[in-house]
C-alpha cells in the first residue's frame, strides 16, 4: 500500500451526497473525548454556546492558521456553525465537519492552481504593488479568490528578491545580471511553494483525519492549553521526549533546499551507525516495509518521522543517495537506544571555588522499568562524581527544561532538602494532597543556584519553586512559563483505536498554598533576555487555567536566606554593566521590532526590497556578532570520571568538546557563578 494519497475531486458531487460522508470513525471520537473530558479533566466545560464559540475559533485558526487558504465566502458557511456546535456535540451529530473537509482541499487545490499559474506570468517588480508585513494579530482571510492569486503572486516574488539578496547581499551585482538570475531561481521557488501544499494535501491520513483531528483538539484545547487530542504518533513523541531509551534507527534528518531529506546527524552506537553503507549527507529518497513505500519529496516531516517511528516498522529499507550521485538499498532493524537529549552530565566551573554545573533538558523517566529510574536518579550519579572533586555549590540550569515526570522532579528536590512538604495537589472533586520528602538528611547541602527562562515550566516550576520557597537556592534568570497542572495520557476508548488525549487532572500549588500557574516562577534576580515580551508564557495562551490559592495543611520549615541585598545589589550592578547583557537586550529591540511587532509597507521593487534586508539584517549581524563574540573568563573542565568515559569514545568526547566550549561562553552561567561565588565567600566569612 502506498502511503501516498490519490486526490478526490469533489466537485461534481451535490451538496446533500457530501455531507452525507461522515465518518463513523468521527463520530466516536468526538462522543468519546466529551465523556473522557467530562469524567477526567480538573475543571470541565459546560457544553454551551461559549463553548461552541470557543472551540469554532481554535477549529478555524489551526485549519488555516496565517490565513494563507481560505476567503471571506468560506468564512459565511463556517460562521453558521459558530454557536452551534455545542448543540452538534449534544445530539452527536457529525456532519457538520464535512462543509470544512470539502472547503479546505478546494482552497488547497485551487492554491496549486494559483501558483501554478506564476510559472508562465512575468513577475512585475515594478512597484505598482506594494508588500504589507503586518502583525499576527492584524491578519484577515481573503476578500475573494483574486486576492488570494495577487497574495500568492507577491509571496513568490518576495521570496525570491529575499532568496537572491541573501545569495548575494550586494544591489548592484543583483540587479546587473536579475534576468538571468530570476529565470534560474523562479522555477524553484514555485517548486518550493507547490511542495509546501502537497505536504498538506498528501498528509498521512489525508485532508480529512486532518481536519477531523483539528477539531478533537480544538475541543481538547479550549478546556485549557495543556489538553490535547494525541493520535498515535503524537502520542508516541510525546512519551519519547520524557523517556531515557527509545525503539529507534538512530538518525536525525533535515531537509535540504532542494526539498530532499538528508540524513543529518546519526547516534553512536545505534543500528545506522553500526551500518557502513548509512552515512551523514546521504539524501533519502524513499523508505519500504512489506508493500508501504513513502517517497519523501514534498512530503512533511511529520510523515517522515511517523513512518519511521511506526510500532510496526521494526524494520526498514531505505532507498539512499549517496554523495557521488549513487543509489544503494540500506535495511535497518530498530533497537533500543538511548535518548540523546534525555542525559545529564556534571562539570566544574572555577579553579579557587569550584562549582558543579548541571544542566537538566527534562524531567524524563523511565517507563518501562517498575523502578521508574531516570532523571534523579542520574543527577544523584552526577552530584556523586563531583563532591569527589570538592565542589563549594552547584548551578542547576532549567532553561528550556519544559517538565516531565512530577516524580522525578519532587525525587530531585528530596537530594536537597530534609524532609517536609515539596508540592500540594488538588484533584478534580475540590481534595488535596501534600507531597512530602520523607527522607532524613540531604545528598547535597552546600548552596546552590537555579537558571530558569520563560520556556522553563511544569515539573521545573515545581522543583524551582521548592527550592525558592525553603530558601534552598537562589533564582536567576526569567520568570517561567506559568503551567502548574498534571497531565496523563489516556486512550479515547479502551476497546477502539480511537486516538488519545493528555487530560489535564491535577493542578499543583507551592508549600505556601500559593499557585504559579500563568504568572511563573519569579527569579530572585532578573536576567536580561532576547524572548523579553515576546508573550512565550502560558498566561498569553487562550483558555488557560487561572491562577488561585489553596490551603496549607503541613507547613514547611525554610532554611536561613541564602544571599543578602548586598550580593543580589551587586548582581544586579553586574548586569547593568556587563556589555554582553547589553547586547543581548539590543537584539531583542531588533527581533521585536523588525519581526514579531513589524508593521510596515512600502512598494515592491529591488531597492525597496534590498533595503529592508539591509537594514533588518545589518541590525541584526551587529547584534548577534556582539553577542556571539562575547568571551567568559570562567574555566570550565570535566570530572576526573567524566574524562575516563570519554577515553574510551571518540564520539562522546567530541560532543562534550563542544559543551565545554558553550557553557565556558554561557553570560547567563557566568553571572550565576560570580553570584554563587559570592553567596559562597559570605558564608565562610564570620
Amino acid at each position: 500500500m502506498f502511503i501516498r494519497l490519490l486526490l478526490f475531486f469533489f466537485f461534481a458531487l451535490t451538496t446533500p451526497l457530501l455531507y452525507s460522508q461522515v465518518s463513523s470513525n468521527f463520530c466516536k471520537q468526538t462522543e468519546a473525548i466529551q465523556k473522557l473530558i467530562l469524567k477526567e479533566h480538573i475543571q470541565p466545560k459546560a457544553i454551551n454556546d461559549s463553548l461552541s464559540a470557543g472551540v469554532y475559533d481554535l477549529f478555524l485558526k489551526s485549519l488555516d492558521d496565517n490565513h494563507q487558504f481560505f476567503t471571506e465566502s468560506d468564512l459565511l458557511i463556517f460562521q453558521e456553525d459558530r454557536y452551534n456546535i455545542d448543540d452538534f456535540l449534544s445530539k452527536n451529530e457529525c456532519s457538520f465537519i464535512e462543509k470544512y473537509i470539502v472547503a479546505l482541499e478546494k482552497r488547497l487545490i485551487d492554491t496549486k492552481e494559483f501558483i501554478k499559474e506564476i510559472t508562465n506570468q512575468p513577475l512585475d517588480f515594478s512597484g505598482k504593488d506594494s508588500i504589507h508585513f503586518k502583525p499576527e494579530k492584524t491578519l484577515f482571510y481573503f476578500k475573494n479568490e483574486e486576492r488570494a492569486k495577487k497574495y500568492w503572486n507577491k509571496k513568490v516574488r518576495y521570496t525570491l528578491l529575499a532568496q537572491l539578496f541573501e545569495e548575494d547581499s550586494i544591489y548592484e551585482n543583483v540587479e546587473k545580471n536579475f534576468n538571468k538570475l530570476e529565470k534560474e531561481l523562479k522555477p524553484k521557488i514555485i517548486q518550493k511553494e507547490l511542495c509546501l501544499v502537497d505536504e498538506l494535501i498528501n498528509q498521512t491520513g489525508g485532508i480529512k483525519r486532518f481536519v477531523q483531528e483539528s477539531f478533537l483538539n480544538a475541543y481538547a484545547n479550549y478546556q485549557d492549553p495543556n489538553t490535547s487530542f494525541f493520535n498515535n504518533y503524537e502520542k508516541n513523541s510525546f512519551e519519547t521526549s520524557l523517556s531515557n531509551n527509545k525503539l529507534s534507527f538512530g538518525f536525525f534528518t533535515s531537509k535540504n533546499d532542494n526539498g530532499d531529506f538528508t540524513v543529518d546527524y546519526i547516534s553512536p552506537g545505534s543500528p545506522a551507525h553500526k551500518n557502513e553503507n548509512f552515512e551523514e549527507g546521504d539524501i533519502i529518497k524513499s523508505m519500504r516495509f512489506g508493500n508501504e513505500v513513502l517517497e519523501t519529496f514534498c512530503v512533511s516531516s511529520e510523515d517522515i518521522h511517523s513512518f519511521m517511528q511506526d510500532s510496526k516498522h521494526l524494520s526498514l529499507n531505505f532507498k539512499l543517495k549517496k554523495k557521488n550521485g549513487a543509489t544503494k538499498i540500506v535495511k535497518l532493524i530498530k533497537d533500543e537506544i538511548k535518548v540523546e537529549e534525555n542525559s545529564v552530565r556534571g562539570f566544574i566551573l572555577g579553579d579557587t571555588s569550584a562549582i558543579g554545573y548541571i544542566q537538566i533538558p527534562s524531567f524524563y523517566t523511565d517507563f518501562e522499568s517498575s523502578n521508574g529510574l531516570g532523571l534523579a536518579n542520574d543527577v544523584a550519579k552526577e552530584l556523586y562524581k563531583l563532591e569527589k572533586e570538592h565542589i563549594n555549590g552547584l548551578i542547576i540550569d532549567l532553561r528550556f527544561n519544559g517538565g516531565g515526570s512530577i516524580k522525578e522532579a519532587t525525587d530531585l528536590c528530596g537530594m536537597f532538602i530534609n524532609r517536609g512538604p515539596l508540592a500540594i495537589l488538588k484533584y478534580k472533586n475540590g481534595e488535596t494532597y501534600t507531597i512530602r520528602d520523607g527522607k532524613r538528611g540531604m545528598l547535597f547541602n552546600k548552596p546552590i543556584a537555579v537558571i530558569i527562562n520563560s520556556y522553563s515550566a511544569s515539573a521545573s516550576e515545581l522543583f524551582s519553586g521548592v527550592m525558592q520557597d525553603y530558601n534552598r537556592a537562589i533564582i536567576v534568570g526569567t520568570p517561567s512559563y506559568g503551567k502548574s497542572s498534571a497531565q496523563v495520557i489516556l486512550p479515547l476508548n479502551e476497546n477502539e483505536e480511537l486516538g488519545y488525549c493528555k487530560v489535564t487532572i491535577d493542578q499543583f500549588y507551592r508549600v505556601t498554598g500559593k499557585s504559579s500557574q500563568s504568572e511563573g516562577i519569579i527569579p530572585d534576580i532578573k536576567f536580561p533576555s532576547v524572548y523579553d515580551q515576546m508573550k512565550t508564557s502560558e498566561m498569553y495562551l487562550k483558555h488557560s487555567l487561572l491562577n488561585d490559592t489553596t490551603k496549607v495543611t503541613l507547613k514547611h520549615n525554610p532554611f536561613n536566606a541564602i544571599t543578602s541585598n548586598k550580593i543580589i545589589t551587586n548582581s544586579v550592578e553586574r548586569i547593568k554593566l556587563n556589555t554582553g547583557f547589553k547586547n543581548i537586550q539590543l537584539l531583542n529591540e531588533v527581533i521585536l521590532t523588525n519581526y514579531v511587532n513589524k508593521n510596515s509597507k512600502y512598494p515592491l521593487t529591488l531597492y525597496n526590497i534590498h533595503s529592508d534586508l539591509k537594514r533588518y539584517y545589518g541590525l541584526w549581524n551587529n547584534a548577534f556578532k556582539k553577542l556571539e563574540n562575547y568571551t567568559s573568563l570562567i574555566p570550565v573542565k570535566n570530572s576526573v570520571s567524566t574524562n575516563e568515559v570519554l577515553s574510551y569514545n571518540q564520539d562522546d568526547k567530541e560532543i562534550n568538546n563542544l559543551t565545554l566550549n558553550e557553557i565556558s561562553n554561557d553570560i547567563y552561567i557566568e553571572e550565576t557563578f560570580n553570584l554563587l561565588t559570592e553567596v559562597i565567600a559570605s558564608k565562610k566569612t564570620p
